[in-house]
């Protein structure tokens, strides 16, 4: 059974920096495309960061230039590392597929930007 476990979030101040990762079990990573995905209060859940097998990566406009997306398949992790983090970026972080998989849907890892 495929399993994602998110970690790294926490409560950092504005333009403060946090690397998330996420351990899958399985052989997910050699297969598929992932993503990075996020729930602020309120508000749909929204992808901001993909990444294909070969590494081409994408992300959303509202955190281009300030995360950056990266995977190692032989430790079938997928990170994601913000930099000039915004009060805006507050939300329960996800890790999936790239279309995501309703299955795989883990229980996600809060980031909170506040002074």
């Amino acid at each position: 059974q495929v399993q994602l476990v998110e970690s790294g979030g926490g409560l950092v101040q504005p333009g403060g920096s946090l690397r998330l990762s996420c351990a899958a079990s399985g052989s997910i990573f050699k297969v598929y495309a992932m993503g990075w995905y996020r729930q602020a209060p309120g508000k749909q859940r929204e992808l901001v960061a993909a990444i294909t097998r070969g590494g081409s990566t994408n992300y959303a406009d509202s955190v281009k230039g300030r995360f950056t997306i990266s995977r190692d398949n032989a430790k079938n992790t997928v990170y994601l590392q913000m930099n000039s983090l915004k009060p805006e970026d507050t939300a329960v972080y996800y890790c999936n597929t790239k279309p995501p998989a309703a299955t795989y849907w883990g229980q996600g890892t809060q980031v909170t930007v506040s002074s």
